[in-house]
């Protein structure tokens, strides 16, 4: 196993880079999955994982799955603390990190299609909602999500670490917008999630296979046109004074109601 201690190695050079950029991640077809968990979930679920970096007192402490990550993946380095730092994307490193090849799940979620249910998240910005949204749907059993290609990035570190590995098991699809998705596929009965007193209460509805609820944007729900496209418009009946909920609240709470 090979040491790397220096921060302009062209290794660890390219991982801040693929911490950083959305753009590099797709430009290398490469993201970062941190923590002993997430790694650990990344080969259980058989991504393909490039290079695995480890510190040695993590090594010490987490052998047991040291020895199975190094014998997985394609190469390994030890790093020192303060190169492991420079890598991480939290505040306190676990010394596990691993570069892992983007994932190809379009073949699976084409047979979603057919017979599934699915949550559809449109303009949704912050990664630690869909974090949080992946996570709750695969806890749940949601079938597969769609996102629309202006979401923030599914391989961001802060996304990739907030599902619990909920992205390397979950169905989804990136499609270039939600509208045009459901317009495409007429066979999937879409509900359109809305603040609105006037839509049908989530909780008196029975979801039918296929379909799809869409989900907007954090400030400013969904669009016109998006609306128009869905089948259906439903609401979260709420009797406090707050007028909304968080968007990955909300998920979680439509997606409860889908899957009972």
């Amino acid at each position: 196993m090979t040491l790397l201690t220096a921060k302009d190695n062209k290794i660890i050079k390219n991982t801040v880079k693929l911490k950083k950029s959305a753009k590099h991640r797709r430009k290398e077809g490469l993201f970062i999955a941190e923590g002993v968990r997430i790694c650990m979930d990344a080969m259980l679920s058989k991504a393909s994982i490039e290079v695995f970096f480890v510190t040695e007192a993590a090594m010490q402490r987490n052998n047991e799955e040291y020895l199975k990550l190094s014998g997985y993946c394609a190469k390994t380095y030890m790093v020192t603390p303060e190169l492991f730092s420079h890598i991480s994307d939290t505040q306190t490193p676990q010394g596990f990190l691993c570069v892992v090849k983007t994932l190809d799940k379009s073949c699976q979620f084409d047979t979603i299609k057919v017979n599934g249910k699915m949550i559809a998240l449109d303009q949704m910005q912050d990664p630690n909602n869909l974090g949080t949204v992946l996570r709750s749907a695969e806890a749940f059993g949601i079938d597969g999500i769609i996102l629309s290609g202006d979401c923030c990035d599914i391989y961001s570190p802060k996304v990739v670490r907030g599902s619990m590995g909920a992205v390397f098991r979950i169905p989804f699809l990136i499609c270039d917008s939600i509208e045009s998705f459901l317009r495409a596929n007429p066979q999937i009965e879409s509900f359109a999630a809305v603040v609105d007193k006037n839509a049908t209460p989530v909780t008196s509805l029975s979801f039918p296979s296929p379909c799809a609820v869409v989900i907007g944007n954090e400030g400013n729900g969904l669009s016109a046109s998006t609306i128009e496209a869905c089948t259906h418009s439903i609401t979260i009946p709420m009797n406090g004074k707050a007028e909304s909920l968080n968007a990955s609240v909300a998920a979680s709470v439509l997606i409860w109601e889908m899957t009972k």
